[in-house]
């Protein structure tokens, strides 16, 4: 075999070339022939000849590692290149690259796509040398090498986004020849907006929690504690009485005391990035609790008290406005409508002249100085005289018949009203 090597050397011509990768293959089918004529294993349960094994091996590892296809000339050679992991927003070089036999005579056709369930959608494309990337990814995809041709069918794809996790394939087609490779590309959000608070008290004495989570970022996420700081000495490490849990950033730091106090990092991680964040932890002394419970007591009983006093204050003033509402609708049943003030001075006067009808001018005078100065009192009341010495006039006798009085004789009474 190695002479026959030799001889194609000193004639000129390589193994991968035209003739001579072809009169390699005519050799492995006859090598083959002479295999199944010989008597291979599944034919008649003879054992083939070993040399001839040997020497069809052979020439078949020749042909591989000189770069000549046996089922095609297209051969990948970025065969490593299988799964990708990176962060959200960067750029990503998937591999692509081929070497092609002498007996690839067709045109050159390039693909990328990305396999789906029952489809694959186009992400960009090579053939006669044009390239066409007006597809999903129009503006992140272009292929590494400016003329693809040259063997190097690899793409960068920019900004990446969740949404573009899959498997992508390059298919390099020159006919006879096509060869496909496949690359798992998974695009991971890093830890961000990473939050440090502190749940429940500071003081001494007590447990101390101190939390960490991330609110955006892909699964898995671990978190790490570490003290930055410390009031008395200085170090990372993380007091003895702590404990930590990766998976929920929960640090607790048992029975506190002045030694836990200082600064602390949290650090959120995952397989493409992290976040960070700190806080200050001060551990105080206690303070006194009966005075807190006696204010907070104290304090409610008060609120208590107002608010009361305030239902109270609202009731009275309804319950007033109710009772005025009631008296001024009241119409009480026994008691007769009210005299208007013209009425019951035209009555009083009506009443007046017929009893001056019957009075004779001896009893005119009398009548004169009692009746006239009497005003009903459930109609008005003549404001008293500013001189208590003050004596209206008398009326006579003759003006009073010229004013048209009638005289009336009025009979004597008594002071229990019976006449006399």
């Amino acid at each position: 075999m190695e002479g026959k090597r030799g001889l194609l050397a000193r004639r000129g011509k390589g193994l991968v070339g035209m003739h001579g990768g072809r009169r390699l293959l005519r050799r492995r089918y006859s090598d083959m022939g002479l295999l199944r004529r010989n008597g291979a294993p599944e034919e008649n349960g003879r054992s083939p000849d070993k040399g001839l094994l040997r020497r069809i091996y052979s020439r078949m590892g020749i042909l591989r590692r000189k770069g000549f296809d046996l089922a095609s000339g297209v051969t990948i050679t970025s065969t490593d290149q299988t799964m990708v992991t990176t962060a959200q927003g960067e750029k990503v070089t998937l591999l692509c690259t081929y070497a092609l036999a002498a007996a690839d005579e067709g045109s050159l056709d390039i693909e990328w796509v990305i396999l789906q369930p029952n489809e694959e959608q186009p992400v960009i494309m090579y053939t006669m040398d044009r390239v066409y990337d007006q597809y999903q990814m129009t503006g992140r995809v272009q292929f590494v090498s400016q003329n693809p041709a040259s063997g190097d069918a690899s793409i960068d794809i920019l900004n990446l986004k969740p949404a573009d996790t899959g498997t992508y394939q390059c298919k390099v087609k020159k006919p006879p020849g096509v060869q496909t490779h496949r690359v798992q590309l998974t695009v991971l959000e890093k830890p961000t907006k990473t939050r440090c608070y502190i749940e429940g008290s500071q003081e001494i004495g007590t447990d101390v929690t101190l939390k960490c989570k991330s609110q955006e970022g892909t699964p898995v996420i671990n978190y790490y504690w570490t003290k930055t700081t410390d009031t008395r000495t200085t170090g990372a490490e993380l007091p003895a009485t702590s404990s930590q849990n990766p998976d929920t950033g929960i640090l607790l730091m048992k029975n506190a005391s002045h030694l836990h106090s200082g600064t602390y990092k949290c650090v959120a991680s995952n397989r493409v990035g992290s976040d960070e964040c700190s806080i200050i932890l001060n551990v105080t002394p206690p303070v006194n609790r009966g005075g807190r419970i006696a204010g907070a007591i104290i304090g409610s009983l008060l609120a208590i008290v107002l608010v009361a006093l305030i239902i109270f204050c609202c009731f009275k003033k309804q319950r007033e406005k109710k009772y005025e509402k009631e008296v001024h609708h009241d119409i009480r049943e026994d008691v007769p409508p009210p005299k208007s003030r013209a009425s019951t001075a035209r009555s009083y006067i009506g009443s007046n002249r017929s009893s001056l009808g019957s009075m004779s001018p001896s009893n005119m005078d009398g009548y004169a100085k009692t009746q006239y100065n009497k005003v009903p009192s459930e109609d008005f009341e003549r404001p008293a005289p500013q001189n208590p010495n003050y004596d209206p006039p008398k009326v006579a006798a003759p003006n009073l018949s010229r004013m048209g009085a009638i005289p009336v004789m009025i009979p004597a009474q008594s002071k229990d009203g019976s006449i006399v």
